[in-house]
């Protein structure tokens, strides 16, 4: 064992207690004296946290009457915005189980989703519903209740969310939940396997790390509110719709308790404009959005130094990096790791302390971290060398949803083997220097190559298909794709794109295809992923990556490539 190293320089306690309560009611404790301060900022319109539990509480007794009971899948489909907040702990409030989708997805993604969490209702925004009306007569929905967000005509039998929310009182019955085994959130992923499969998060799961992170913070808590309660602000620009900014800008910041404001995309001139006027106190984020406000020609002419934290994680950030942005700004940026199935927060850099550059710093309160051999995961490596990641804490998920082989695969004796290579230092400070696991984070957002390669493979003219990251002086990585077409085909670049276009949410989309007569393959015939890139002149120039990917007609009207691959994480 390692001893844990990390307590000889640990900035907070080490051992928290957490409470057994349900999301909902964690919500309600934290906030009972915040009724006339502002907890959601949606571009013009302030919503006090009064106005937001009435609005919850409404919601949840239309849901109670539309059937919705404990244990039934709530499917979430769209992107930040207050309607998002009211229906996610109006689940939480009767026990439903909240399943993240991903607003983006293609019809396919989508119809997988529904149908493998039998969702019963699925709560959506008008501007993002085409690829649910793909697919409508395939799955069993017993109501979709759409949110009028753009205005755009929506065809079908559909319940609307305005109207609901004007139709019932804010009265409705609070689900007994056991916060150990009840399961709050759906989120699916990759996970450490690669397939898609959705991490069981319970109340417990999600309300551990959002205490394991106030207290990492507990310094700043104690600044901003050492005269009292009063109004503060974090920045909500990581989709909600994944865990990150689920268990950031939602459970944590609204608990902490400070306003969110919340972004649907991103928009760099209007996050300056939000910075100078709300001066808000926390922003989580990505590189590519740190590098993006660093770069901008205006930044330092904007109070940026107003922002006390900036918390970036999902994708690693180079030390380089790191410099340019703190010396051009004067922000101190606070670099950690998780993933999903950790709810998802794991390691990080201290708020008040030692900060190393290139670590993803020391692990959170009550999580225990080893570093082990790969091929003998009962072997601890020695302090200094590289081995795979595991780790046990109240944070790690329940396992995965119907899906007991990868969760025996992934969850051992109560470790989460994260497949991730790292290393620890005599300090007790963590690296994370590779991934064993096949997975491309581009500008935070994890791509699971294999399902790209599936997509691609059942095209008529493919014969063999396999895609890779490629480094990106931007995004960190790109996706590129390569292909052997079958004896006598011919296709081009742009016609395979258009093909995946139309069935993979956009940021899974290579970015390159290149034209193979073979693929490098092993003595028993397995196609050598890591083989094709490892020169330096396969790297993938910027430019070529911020031209927008051809998009079927409704998509263009959503959102952009550069809008969506500068804004959403993890």
């Amino acid at each position: 064992m390692f001893d844990r190293l990390w307590l000889k320089n640990y900035p907070v306690r080490w051992n928290l207690e957490y409470p057994e309560v349900s999301v909902y009611r964690y919500l309600k404790e934290n906030t009972k004296n915040c009724g006339d301060l502002n907890a959601l900022v949606f571009f013009e319109k302030e919503i006090t946290f009064r106005k937001m539990h009435e609005y919850i509480d409404r919601f949840a007794a239309a849901l109670f009457d539309l059937g919705v009971r404990k244990n039934d899948r709530v499917a979430l489909m769209m992107p930040n915005c207050p309607e998002f907040v009211y229906t996610y702990y109006a689940c939480m409030k009767l026990g439903a189980i909240e399943v993240q989708v991903d607003p983006l997805y293609m019809p396919s993604e989508l119809e997988f989703a529904l149908k493998d969490s039998e969702a019963k209702i699925i709560v959506v925004a008008d501007e993002v519903i085409d690829s649910l009306q793909a697919v409508r007569d395939r799955v069993p929905l017993d109501h979709v209740i759409v949110s009028k967000l753009s205005g755009s005509d929506v065809y079908g039998k559909n319940l609307w969310f305005d109207e609901l929310l004007e139709k019932y009182p804010p009265y409705s019955p609070e689900a007994e939940i056991n916060p150990k085994e009840d399961i709050a959130v759906l989120q699916y992923t990759g996970g450490t396997t690669g397939t898609t499969k959705a991490a069981m998060l319970t109340h417990y799961n999600l309300i551990s790390n959002v205490v394991q992170k106030k207290e990492w913070f507990s310094e700043f808590k104690k600044e901003k509110f050492c005269n009292g309660l009063t109004q503060q602000y974090g920045l909500g620009l990581i989709p909600l719709f994944q865990i990150t900014g689920l268990n950031f800008c939602l459970n944590l910041a609204l608990t902490f308790p400070m306003g969110m404001i919340m972004l649907p995309y991103f928009d760099i001139d209007y996050i300056l404009y939000l910075i100078d006027t709300y001066r808000p106190s926390f922003f989580p984020g990505v590189p590519t959005i740190f590098s993006a406000i660093a770069d901008h020609p205006e930044a330092i002419n904007h109070n940026l130094k107003a922002v006390d934290i900036w918390r970036t994680g999902g994708a690693p950030m180079p030390v380089e990096l790191i410099d340019h942005i703190e010396k051009r700004t004067g922000i101190k940026i606070i670099e950690g790791y998780g993933l999903t199935e950790a709810s998802p927060t794991t390691h990080s850099n201290p708020f008040m302390g030692i900060r190393k550059y290139g670590s993803v710093g020391l692990p959170y309160p009550d999580t225990e971290c080893r570093i082990v051999n790969p091929e003998n995961t009962s072997e601890e490596v020695p302090v200094g060398e590289e081995g795979e990641l595991i780790i046990k804490g109240p944070q790690i998920m329940k396992g995965y949803w119907k899906n007991p082989e990868d969760t025996k695969e992934i969850l051992r004796d109560g470790w989460l083997y994260t497949r991730d290579i790292a290393k620890m230092d005599e300090r007790g400070y963590f690296y994370i220097v590779d991934r064993e696991k096949d997975i491309v984070i581009i500008g935070g957002i994890n791509v699971y190559p294999r399902e790209v390669d599936e997509v691609f493979f059942r095209h008529p003219k493919v014969a063999e298909v396999v895609s890779k990251g490629v480094p990106d002086d931007f995004y960190g990585e790109v996706l590129k794709t390569y292909i052997v077409l079958k004896d006598g085909e011919n296709a081009t670049e742009e016609e395979l794109i258009d093909y995946g276009a139309e069935k993979l949410a956009v940021y899974k989309l290579p970015r390159v295809i290149e034209f193979r007569s073979e693929l490098p393959k092993s003595n028993a015939g397995k196609i050598l992923r890591r083989a094709l890139v490892e020169k330096e002149d396969d790297k993938v120039g910027s430019e070529n990556i911020k031209a927008a990917v051809r998009l079927p007609e409704w998509e263009e009207d959503v959102i952009s490539l550069d809008d969506f691959l500068d804004d959403f994480d993890i």
